[in-house]
């Protein structure tokens, strides 16, 4: 399937990914709401679309303790490389869009023989609100 190819029922889980809050939802989740719009969509058939739409570089996977959630993505359709960062006090995931990394991949490549999949790298850390919450403690 073409990267530009999206069936009616991808586009509306996209446009149910992005309407949630961080653009990002459960599978059941997005299930509800596709109910709620009045469209018939039964749960398989949303992660039938979101496994295509995660091939498709348009959606991530992040899989968590609590089960998987599902990201918007339109990186690799503007012809870059993105990761995720997850705060580990919040949970919160952040979807970050930056070249920066491009030389950090070409070393794993080079030096160690390694390709990074850029849609499935995950760095973990503390965002800034929780960040400035431990300082104000201080």
């Amino acid at each position: 399937m073409s990267v530009s190819y999206i069936t009616r029922q991808q586009r509306a889980v996209l446009s149910c990914i992005e309407s949630c809050s961080g653009g990002c939802a459960t599978a059941a989740e997005l299930a509800e709401l596709l109910h709620q719009q009045g469209q018939a969509v039964g749960l398989t058939t949303v992660y039938r679309q979101l496994e295509k739409l995660e091939k498709q570089g348009m959606v991530h996977k992040i899989v968590t303790d609590e089960g998987a959630r599902y990201q918007f993505c339109d990186c690799r359709r503007r012809g870059h490389d993105c990761f995720l960062m997850k705060c580990e006090r919040c949970g919160r995931v952040e979807h970050m869009d930056c070249d920066h990394l491009a030389p950090l991949y070409a070393h794993m490549y080079e030096a160690h023989h390694f390709r990074v999949n850029p849609q499935r790298t995950l760095f973990y850390g503390v965002c800034q609100a929780c960040a400035e919450k431990v300082e104000e403690q201080e």
